[in-house]
């Protein structure tokens, strides 16, 4: 079976989507079309802009997602998916190209949780960090026992899980998690602490505009971030959707879960190919590719 993958932030590189945009009318009518509906030339910082001005949260994942969504359209018929998924802000990218969301809503949700979260972390000064070469369980209970808040948000892999919370917390869990053994305890660029409690404020705003919002049935199962497990009803979509924001992302357990129903290959759709190596942690024999234009 064929699997289709999107990325979540991180992914963003000046430059991203431009191929897309010089190559096809379809594309160029889409960008074109975001840009009408954010308000501002997305389009200019993407192919044009700093690193800095791409890193901005409310820059970062509309651009992924365009990049992502517009890619999977222009493949045409070559675009055949029967199990999608995303990491992050890419399981929006992964339900638009299922067509369980138009084009224009799920950009809509996009620049809403971007700007939604963004507000939050200027409230709350948070962080993230990854931490290599440590097992599961004891990176869950060395920040289960820490009184700041930090928590798992992103498992990403065998012996990759990155964890999100205040700065102390996740200071102190730095030191206690070397001090357990963990290769690396590497602190991320991020703005604050995505996949963790506080991003309660930015969940609540969220979630109205995802009610708000039509959802069909996608053409093939979704894999989504909260459990790990496919989904086609839309209001089991709607309520994992929400519940993300604040939820761990369960990437290590997507991959499982859908090697398991029979994936024999994973196409990562949008910029980069960080996915892919994710999945060769997991399994190192599966075929993995990027889509191209």
């Amino acid at each position: 079976m064929k699997a289709y993958i999107f990325p979540g932030q991180g992914a963003q590189f000046v430059g991203m989507g431009k191929d897309l945009y010089d190559q096809s009318v379809q594309a160029r009518e889409l960008f074109e079309k975001a840009n009408d509906i954010l308000g501002f030339r997305i389009t200019d910082i993407m192919f044009n802009g700093t690193d800095e001005d791409l890193k901005q949260t409310k820059v970062t994942q509309p651009a992924i997602f365009l990049h992502s969504v517009i890619l999977a359209k222009t493949l045409g018929n070559r675009f055949q998916p029967e199990m999608v998924a995303g990491h992050s802000l890419g399981e929006f990218s992964a339900l638009v190209s299922a067509d369980a969301l138009s084009f224009e809503d799920g950009l809509r949700l996009v620049a809403a949780r971007a700007n939604a979260m963004q507000k939050a972390c200027e409230i709350q000064p948070s962080t993230m960090a990854a931490i290599l070469g440590l097992d599961d369980y004891t990176v869950e209970e060395i920040c289960h026992r820490i009184s700041n808040v930090v928590v798992p948000a992103n498992y990403n892999c065998p012996g990759q899980l990155v964890i999100s919370g205040t700065i102390a917390g996740v200071d102190e869990a730095c030191e206690k998690l070397l001090a357990a053994g963990a290769k690396r305890a590497l602190k991320l660029n991020v703005g604050g602490a995505f996949h963790s409690p506080l991003m309660e404020l930015a969940k609540v705003e969220l979630e109205a505009a995802i009610v708000a919002t039509e959802i069909k049935s996608p053409v093939c199962p979704v894999y989504q971030n909260i459990d790990a497990k496919p989904y086609t009803d839309p209001q089991s979509i709607k309520a994992n959707l929400i519940s993300q924001l604040t939820g761990p992302v369960r990437w290590t357990q997507t991959m499982q879960r859908m090697l398991q129903d029979g994936a024999t290959s994973f196409t990562e759709v949008g910029p980069g190919n960080v996915l892919q190596g994710l999945v060769k942690k997991v399994d190192r024999g599966v075929k993995t590719e990027s889509a191209a234009l």
